[in-house]
């Protein structure tokens, strides 16, 4: 229920940019300050991350027994696939944060202080409530993932002006699910926030972008994964209790992606979906080498 109400938030605040504010005008970012459009993004954003912090706390938290304020180390369970998702939501938010600023009119510094941090800002928050949960507890590594989250958009933004290097996600359902349905979720939905084992998070790196001269397409990219396999507990330990036979084993991958926000079209509509759809990494032939030394070559690799 957590993960699904973040990803609720991040959704909910890439819909802020749907509001017709200046029509008909609405697809293209102001290019001086627009106090409207930075009121109404601002109102709204804090309105949501309310809302849904509040939500948390009354349909989640309250469920648990609170206790006085603590950080656990929870960095050795799940192979650090939880990290990765953290660090993929910090970068996203924090991107949309970033883009609905400069739809505004916001100055380059401004979108970077106070857009691009929104993803750390809510998450981090969101650790402070867990840190007075008896049951989980604050953790020092989803914060320092969500820096890094933030850190690889900011950076990027400073260095060269532009996302060169983006992070994706695909997903295919496991077997695992059915196995602990409470913990990797049950129906797909569920199952694409909780299930470990069929998630893979990617750096899609645009080969354009690093040599502008070539004549490389301008959306191709190179794309390097990592994922997990065997996971149904958070720890070795507690899974040899339940599960003795099964394997956990990282898996890293080396594939072909699709910038889609590079191919451009007339329709500003159309280029509008394919910046929210870029998060996805395209199924493509996909090269794996996992930790227990296997290589693997998938023609089609979701």
């Amino acid at each position: 229920m957590k993960l699904l109400l973040r990803f609720l938030f991040l959704v909910c605040i890439a819909n802020t940019a749907s509001a017709q504010l200046t029509p008909p005008n609405f697809w293209v970012a102001s290019d001086t300050l627009h106090k409207p459009r930075r009121n109404f993004v601002a109102i709204t954003e804090a309105s949501l991350a309310t809302v849904t912090l509040i939500g948390l706390d009354r349909i989640w938290y309250a469920d648990f027994p609170r206790s006085s304020f603590k950080f656990i180390n929870d960095n050795n369970e799940w192979l650090q696939m939880d990290k990765a998702g953290h660090v993929f939501t910090s970068y996203y938010v924090g991107n949309i944060g970033a883009e609905v600023l400069r739809w505004s009119g916001v100055s380059k510094k401004n979108q970077l202080i106070f857009g691009a941090t929104l993803g750390f800002s809510f998450l981090t928050a969101v650790e402070v409530m867990d840190g007075y949960s008896a049951e989980w507890g604050g953790s020092w590594g989803d914060v320092l993932a969500n820096g890094l989250g933030t850190g690889l958009y900011v950076g990027q933004e400073l260095l060269w002006n532009e996302q060169r290097i983006k992070l994706k996600y695909s997903f295919h359902r496991t077997r695992f699910a059915e196995l602990r349905p409470n913990k990797l979720g049950s129906g797909f939905l569920e199952e694409t926030l909780k299930d470990y084992n069929g998630q893979t998070y990617w750096l899609s790196a645009n080969v354009h972008s690093f040599f502008k001269q070539s004549k490389i397409p301008k959306w191709f990219n190179v794309a390097f994964g990592y994922g997990a396999d065997g996971l149904v507990a958070g720890t070795m330990e507690t899974q040899r209790e339940i599960f003795p036979e099964l394997k956990r084993f990282r898996q890293f991958y080396f594939s072909i992606d699709i910038d889609l926000t590079k191919i451009q079209t007339k329709s500003k509509f159309l280029n509008s979906i394919f910046d929210v759809i870029n998060f996805i990494k395209i199924p493509a032939p996909t090269l794996e080498i996992n930790s227990l030394g296997e290589f693997k070559f998938h023609s089609i690799y979701f």
